[in-house]
């Protein structure tokens, strides 16, 4: 099992109606909202919360004063205590010793990870790769965990995460079948079909036909990430494949900018939510546009403007290089110095140079 296991933040809907104003049909829409434990609450704003429930501000920032209390939260710690607590916080391997190494063992949980690049930079590759490698056994870099992949471009492929799978290392696939209790050898095809069913069956794909729906199913991502809370393989990672992409082609123009980033900030923040509940990587992919007023270096910049800078924890920015090579550039972290490494794109999945 992995050295983590943090204690579970939702609480029964009940216990919200013991909260000052929240009656039966405030706790309803509450709950409906995703605002479901004492916690969600504690952090959310007056304004926020009074839309949701559809009560006034000022009962609004009663229930949050409550809700903080109930849930002791929002005092100062010292740093022994933080740190303490960033010791639950488990590291996702991408295999790759350099990139490994670059990112300080690998993605966070609790973290949003971003990753932007042009069109055929491998960032689909990484998302697939990452929905593998999070259900390898955690002495080789791996969460134990399972995934939910949000697919907004059509980019979900079983038969990748076939080729992923069997791009691993005997001893990792020997010791991801022990694991789960399959009988056989990664030379025994009957055993590797059994395994292959079984990683499939840990990655749970939607489709998001708009922004809407992908922000709803970022809703839904949360119920079934506490569905399987207490499963032998726990939601551990979260992909948006991409982000943007209905976002950026939804609303076209200055006049809907800020329209589109307050979206999009909420929609970050439920994520982030995700993340933080129950100790998820969340991995996002994130599409480039040329800036024409670049005269010198690289004119790719992501989109997303500041909204998307600000809550990414780490931006990780891929680009082609000669064949299947790519390089992969941190271009930001809290705790971690800017640098790249190199990686490759092969049939079997992400490989070392």
């Amino acid at each position: 099992m992995c050295p983590w296991d943090p204690e579970p933040y939702t609480m029964p809907e009940d216990d919200l109606e013991s909260l000052p104003g929240v009656g039966p049909a405030t706790a309803d829409k509450l709950v409906e909202a995703g605002f479901e434990s004492y916690q969600s609450i504690a952090v959310a704003s007056p304004s926020e919360l009074s839309n949701t429930a559809d009560v006034g501000e000022s009962t609004s920032s009663d229930i949050i004063k409550a809700a903080r209390k109930a849930a002791d939260i929002g005092g100062f710690e010292t740093g022994s205590m933080v740190l303490e607590r960033r010791q639950q916080i488990g590291k996702l391997t991408w295999n790759i010793p350099g990139v490994d190494e670059l990112l300080g063992g690998g993605l966070e949980t609790q973290s949003i990870t971003e990753v932007y690049g042009e069109f055929g930079a491998g960032k689909s590759q990484v998302t697939h790769q990452m929905a593998v490698n999070v259900q390898l056994p955690s002495e080789y870099g791996g969460l134990e965990g399972s995934c939910i992949f949000v697919d907004s471009e059509d980019t979900f492929r079983p038969e990748r995460i076939d080729d992923m799978v069997r791009g691993l290392d005997d001893e990792v696939l020997q010791a991801t079948m022990d694991h789960r209790e399959i009988e056989g050898t990664p030379d025994d095809e009957d055993a590797m079909e059994e395994l292959l069913s079984d990683v499939l069956d840990k990655i749970h794909v939607a489709k998001a036909f708009n922004s809407n729906h992908q922000i709803l199913l970022a809703e839904k991502a949360k119920e079934l990430a506490r569905d399987h809370e207490d499963d032998e393989f726990p939601v551990r990672l979260l992909c948006v494949d991409s982000l943007t992409a209905h976002f950026r082609a939804e609303y076209v123009g200055r006049g809907q900018l800020a329209e589109r980033q307050q979206k999009l900030n909420k929609h970050l923040h439920d994520l982030m939510r995700i993340g933080d509940l129950y100790n998820t990587v969340v991995l996002v992919t994130n599409q480039v546009a040329s800036n024409p007023d670049s005269y010198f270096g690289d004119p790719t910049q992501p989109i997303g403007g500041n909204i998307l800078g600000h809550t990414s924890t780490f931006r990780i920015y891929l680009r082609k290089s000669k064949g299947d090579k790519r390089i992969v550039r941190l271009v930001d972290a809290p705790n971690l110095a800017d640098g790249e490494s190199i990686m490759r794109v092969q049939d079997g999945g992400l490989k070392p140079e």
